[in-house]
């Protein structure tokens, strides 16, 4: 017999054979709704799939919690996977709110594309050449010309991600601040980046977008030869995560920090 769950609750697996299987598991033990009537989400992938969830909630104009377990490679934003004891887990579970990112990205042509990011917002150079890009901060140019690969913006929810990988700060999850964090910088050779307020409004614009064209991405939606962008937290839909209380998201933060 199915066990009715205490809210209404839908189930989202992505195409992994692993996750697949884990939600023909759960079908049969719990009782789900479709996704227009749900009040809860269990999303069962990797990170990547709970990004996808999350972005699929934003562009529907509807949020509810997720309750991630992880069917897919490193799951640092999802729970372990059991069949056991959903209930009781989703009951005890710690809720984090994440403010997402907006990019506003204009291209050479005057197109204006608006997409958000969990992550990052990340721009990177789309030949041999390197970028040429100048940054402001609140209508103030901070940094003049910076020479480098990519440039990228990271929450603290998306700071063990791209942002540790190209040597950036890993940021609590309540510490209010972004990571601003250049790409293979080229010029000015020392800079490693700035932690700037989470409530600030960051500007990129590219210097030479025709001969050292340039791309921005939020997360996964990529925006081709831009001519600038602009990028600040958004807080008309916040995002919930739930998460084990023994193994929660700001405790993993912070172990990271003291990986080696």
């Amino acid at each position: 017999m199915d066990i009715v769950l205490p809210k209404p609750m839908a189930l989202l697996a992505s195409n992994a054979e692993a996750a697949l299987a884990a939600e023909a598991m759960l079908r049969q033990r719990y009782d789900f709704v479709a996704l227009e009537e749900a009040e809860l989400i269990i999303a069962l992938g990797g990170d990547g799939y709970m990004l996808h969830t999350l972005h699929t909630m934003l562009n529907r104009g509807k949020v509810c919690p997720v309750f991630g377990m992880n069917r897919g490679t490193v799951g640092f934003l999802m729970n372990e996977w059991r069949i056991d004891g959903l209930i009781e887990r989703i009951a005890r579970a710690k809720a984090f709110t994440v403010a997402p990112l907006e990019m506003t990205a204009t291209t050479m042509a005057g197109e204006v594309a608006r997409y958000h990011a969990i992550n990052e917002v990340s721009l990177l150079r789309e030949t041999r050449q390197t970028a040429w890009i100048e940054v402001s901060v609140n209508g103030r140019v901070v940094m003049p010309e910076l020479v480098c690969d990519g440039v990228l913006v990271a929450t603290p929810a998306g700071s063990t991600a791209y942002n540790l990988s190209a040597l950036g700060p890993i940021l609590p999850l309540n510490s209010k601040l972004m990571a601003l964090t250049p790409i293979s910088p080229f010029r000015p050779r020392r800079w490693r980046g700035a932690l700037v307020p989470d409530n600030v409004s960051i500007a990129f614009r590219v210097l030479d977008p025709k001969k050292r064209p340039v791309s921005a991405v939020a997360d996964q939606f990529e925006v081709r030869d831009v001519a600038s962008v602009e990028v600040a937290v958004d807080r008309t839909d916040t995002l919930t995560l739930l998460f084990d209380p023994e193994h929660a998201l700001d405790e993993r933060i912070t172990t990271e920090q003291f990986a080696v």
